[in-house]
C-alpha cells in the first residue's frame, strides 16, 4: 500500500507491502454535534460542574481571562466574543475586564498580534495584556516545593477565567484546565521546578492519575483559582470540534475523555518500524515543533526498532536554546541527565528526543544538512522510502510497520497499557 505523509508543502509517499502495515493511525470517525464557535456558546449555556459564568460574576469584580499566546493554536478570536457576551450579561463592563496572554517563558507580543489573537471587536472592548513574570506575586508553595508565583494582573483578579485547548502533551497528559495558570502565567523558577519532574515516566501523554506534574499543576491553582474554565478541542486542522465550560476540574476531564473519543488509537501490538509525520506545512517547519509527533510515536515502536520522522525542518531547529542543548551534549544520555537538574524551556525537548534515543533508532528525513542531523544524535535520510528500505531490510520481511501521518494529534496506546 502506498501511504502518504505530509512533507512541507509537497508529500512523501511510502509503498509499503500489505502483509507488512499493521495500522495507520488516524483519528477516529466522530460525528462532531457542534463546532467553532456554536461549540463554544453550546459549552457555556450547559456547563460542567458549575453555574453558568454570567451567575458566578458579579458587578464590581475585576475579571481576568487567561488565554494562549501566539506559540499554541487556540483560536482565542472564536472562543472570547461569546465569554465576552456571557460576562455582559452578568453586569460586568468592559473597563473590569481584562485579557491576559499566557506566556509562560514565551517572548511578548506586538500590538498587531494581540489583535489578530483576539479578533478585532475584542481588542477593541477590553484590556489585552501579556502576562509579565518578572511583576509577580508570590502565593505559596506546592508539596513539590513549586513556587506559585502568579503575574500581579491575574492574582489580584477578583474572579479568574482560563481558556486553553485540549490537546495531548508529552509530559503533562493533557493541556487545558490549570494549566493555563502554571506555567502560564507563572515565572521560570515555578516552570523549572514543575517541569523538571518529566523523566518521571508516569509524566506522559494521556496520563491524568499519578502524572507529577499534573498533580503539582493542579495544586497550584489551589493557591490563584480559577473560578471558570472554557476549553476547546480541536481537530487535526486546529478547527474548534467540541467545547467544555465550568469547573477548572470537571469541565477539563470531560474534556480530556472527549479528546480521547477522537485520537487514542489502542495497538495490537508495538510495531519495527514506525513512520510518522506533523502532516507538513506549517507543523513540520522546525524539529521543535515536528518533536511533538515524533515523542506520540515512541509508543507504537518496540525496543530495539525504528522510527522514521518526516518532517521538512525547512527554517532548522526552531529554537535556540533547543539547539544549544543538542550541539553541546557529547551523548545523548547527557541531554536527560541536565534536564533533571537544569530544566530549561527549549533544552526540555532536546532531552524528551534523547529520552525516546534511549529505546528506538530515530531517521530524520528533512532539508536539515546530513552531519548537522548525525551531529544531533539522529539518522540522516533523503526520502521517506529510503528510510523505509534500509529499515525494512534491517528487520526482515515478517517485519511489522505503523504509520502516524497527522502524528502529533493522535495517540497510540500498546497494549501493555
Amino acid at each position: 500500500m502506498k501511504v502518504e505523509f505530509g512533507y512541507g508543502k509537497s508529500v512523501q509517499i511510502v509503498d509499503i507491502p500489505d502483509k507488512n502495515l499493521d495500522d495507520i493511525l488516524m483519528s477516529n470517525n466522530i460525528q462532531h454535534e457542534r463546532s467553532g464557535p456554536d461549540a463554544v456558546k453550546h459549552a457555556l449555556l450547559n456547563p460542567i460542574g458549575s453555574p453558568r459564568l454570567k451567575d458566578l460574576v458579579h458587578p464590581g469584580q475585576k475579571i481576568c481571562i487567561i488565554t494562549s499566546d501566539i506559540s499554541r493554536p487556540l483560536p482565542s478570536f472564536d472562543v472570547l466574543p461569546s465569554v465576552l457576551d456571557e460576562l455582559y450579561e452578568g453586569n460586568i463592563p468592559p473597563e473590569d475586564i481584562t485579557v491576559v496572554f499566557a506566556l509562560g517563558s514565551h517572548r511578548n507580543h506586538t500590538e498587531e498580534e494581540k489583535k489578530k489573537l483576539v479578533g478585532e471587536r475584542v481588542y477593541s472592548e477590553v484590556r489585552c495584556i501579556d502576562s509579565d513574570p518578572s511583576d509577580c506575586i508570590h502565593m505559596g508553595d506546592t508539596s513539590q516545593g513549586t513556587p506559585v508565583d502568579i503575574t500581579r494582573s491575574v492574582a489580584e483578579a477578583d474572579f479568574r477565567i482560563g481558556i486553553g485547548n485540549i490537546e495531548f502533551h508529552y509530559f503533562a497528559g493533557y493541556s487545558g484546565g490549570a494549566k493555563a495558570l502554571m506555567p502560564g502565567v507563572s515565572t521560570p523558577a515555578a516552570i523549572q521546578c514543575n517541569h523538571s519532574m518529566m523523566i518521571d515516566e508516569k509524566a506522559c501523554a494521556g496520563r491524568l492519575d499519578g502524572n507529577p506534574i499534573r498533580k503539582d499543576i493542579e495544586e497550584s491553582e489551589t493557591f490563584c483559582h480559577l473560578g471558570f474554565i472554557v476549553n476547546p478541542v480541536l481537530d487535526e486542522h486546529k478547527h474548534i470540534v467540541y467545547c467544555v465550560a465550568g469547573d477548572v476540574t470537571e469541565a477539563h476531564r470531560a474534556g480530556c475523555r472527549y479528546l480521547d473519543k477522537m485520537y487514542r488509537k489502542p495497538l495490537k501490538r508495538r510495531a519495527d518500524i514506525v513512520i510518522v509525520s506533523q502532516g507538513g506545512a506549517p507543523k513540520d517547519a522546525n524539529l521543535y515543533q515536528t518533536q511533538k509527533a515524533l515523542d506520540n510515536s515512541k509508543y507504537a515502536v518496540r525496543d530495539g526498532g525504528t522510527i522514521i520522522v518526516i518532517g521538512a525542518c525547512n527554517e532548522g531547529l526552531g529554537s535556540a536554546k533547543f539547539e544549544e542543548w543538542l550541539t553541546t551534549a557529547n551523548t545523548a544520555d547527557e541531554l536527560i541527565d541536565r534536564v533533571s537538574r537544569d530544566f530549561q524551556l527549549g533544552g526540555h525537548k532536546a532531552a524528551a528526543i534523547a529520552m525516546v534515543l534511549k529505546h528506538a533508532e530515530i531517521d530524520l528525513v528533512s532539508e536539515m544538512d546530513d552531519d548537522f542531523v548525525r551531529s544531533i544524535f539522529l539518522e540522516p535520510k533523503h526520502s521517506a522510502q529510503e528510510a523505509f528500505d534500509e529499515a525494512y531490510a534491517r528487520y526482515g520481511e515478517d517485519c511489522s510497520v505503523i504509520c502516524m501521518p497527522f502524528g502529533g494529534a493522535t495517540l497510540p496506546i500498546p497494549p501493555e497499557d
